[in-house]
């Protein structure tokens, strides 16, 4: 870690690049945060940093091969089987999952049990989900505290996870169907809506992410 990097006042954040996404957007927002942000497309940065996220837009299968093509598939698993903190967005978080219907045959990290879905063909529904729409929350989780409930955030996909385990799962969202908006556990959380994109609300959930990061001061 560089001389100039003064971890107790901003937490070094990797952000992993894997050739895609919304990447400058989400920087400037974990900036904002305050967090010392480093790009990662390589497993050596991932030593210095205290936290990963991961935002993601493109195919599941890309974003799988492009993980494999850095060889940062492995580091991520074992990253995450340490209970290291990670935030994963869209994308990011949708390959915490096994598999996605969008990419037959392609794995995900594996981390969490369960498969991410397309919606449904439902008369009436717009696919995809793009807009502003309401958290309901269904577990305590530090990355929401202090806002209300609904907290209005902004959506960008046509799949979402469905984990086999229901109590991962920290706030649902409605769109034809009740489906989960986001899951942690320990450390490790998924968001399938875009903080960068939610103004005052998203900037506070990251700011959230990077108080914990400092232990909660």
């Amino acid at each position: 870690m560089g001389a100039d990097a003064k971890p107790a006042d901003r937490p070094r954040v990797a952000m992993i690049d894997y050739g895609s996404g919304n990447l400058r957007s989400v920087e400037k927002a974990l900036q904002h945060a305050g967090a010392d942000v480093v790009s990662c497309d390589s497993p050596a940065r991932l030593a210095e940093c205290a936290a990963v996220v991961l935002p993601g837009v493109g195919s599941f299968g890309d974003c799988a091969r492009c993980l494999d093509e850095r060889g940062l598939t492995e580091p991520l698993r074992v990253w995450l089987a340490a209970d290291r903190p990670y935030l994963g967005i869209c994308l990011g978080y949708q390959i915490l999952f096994e598999s996605s219907e969008e990419s037959p045959g392609v794995k995900g990290l594996g981390y969490w049990p369960g498969k991410v879905v397309r919606f449904g063909n439902v008369p009436g529904l717009k696919v995809p989900h793009m807009g502003w729409n309401d958290l309901r929350w269904r577990s305590p989780d530090v990355l929401y505290a202090g806002l209300p409930e609904p907290a209005y955030v902004f959506f960008v996909h046509s799949f979402y996870p469905v984990p086999e385990d229901e109590k991962l799962v920290t706030a649902s969202c409605t769109h034809g169907v009740e489906f989960a908006a986001s899951c942690g556990r320990g450390k490790v959380r998924g968001v399938q809506f875009h903080p960068e994109k939610s103004q005052a609300t998203g900037l506070r959930m990251l700011e959230n992410f990077v108080r914990e990061l400092r232990g909660g001061n």
